[in-house]
């Protein structure tokens, strides 16, 4: 990125205004690619914490808190500066979360029932459709609420998954 804040500098001073704007557009695009990137990984953590909600049937305190962060932090970053548009449309979050639903089977079988199951067994268990929804439903929450208002929002939405409600009343840890 340096070399292409010197060459619109040069460009600028140049007066090569048409070189300039198709660096900035380039520059753009980076950036858009780069926020694209961490709603990408954040992606795959909500997909990882919700298919071991989904296999194990419970809910614990740490994956609740990290599928909350998990869609603050894509409500941050999926808002763009103009604090009017997005740049993942609500009915565009399906082809993400086919791209990481794969990565996160790989990353949950690590975790879900202490790592004895490998990813295709962990995959034979599992309904991808369901947890796409249920990742579906909640990131829509993420248009609706207000950044100060979606944890409490999201927290009653998780006690309707698998041990939600033991969880909501911490009998499940």
């Amino acid at each position: 990125m340096t070399q292409e804040l010197i060459d619109l500098r040069t460009n600028i001073l140049e007066g090569r205004y048409a070189d300039a704007l198709i660096i900035i557009d380039e520059l753009e695009e980076m950036g858009k690619q780069a926020i694209l990137r961490n709603i990408q990984s954040f992606i795959l953590r909500l997909l990882m914490h919700l298919i071991k909600n989904q296999v194990e049937q419970r809910l614990t305190n740490s994956w609740a808190a990290s599928i909350s962060d998990s869609l603050r932090q894509i409500k941050k970053l999926n808002l763009k500066d103009n604090k009017k548009s997005y740049y993942i449309l609500p009915d565009q979050w399906q082809s993400f979360l086919e791209d990481e639903i794969e990565a996160a089977i790989d990353a949950a079988s690590v975790e879900a029932f202490g790592g004895i199951y490998n990813r295709f067994q962990l995959s034979e268990m599992l309904n991808k459709n369901q947890v796409m929804q249920i990742a579906q439903n909640l990131l829509a929450l993420t248009y609706t609420y207000s950044l100060k208002d979606l944890s409490p929002i999201i927290n009653d939405y998780l006690t309707q998954l698998p041990g939600g409600e033991a969880w909501k009343y911490s009998q499940n840890k």
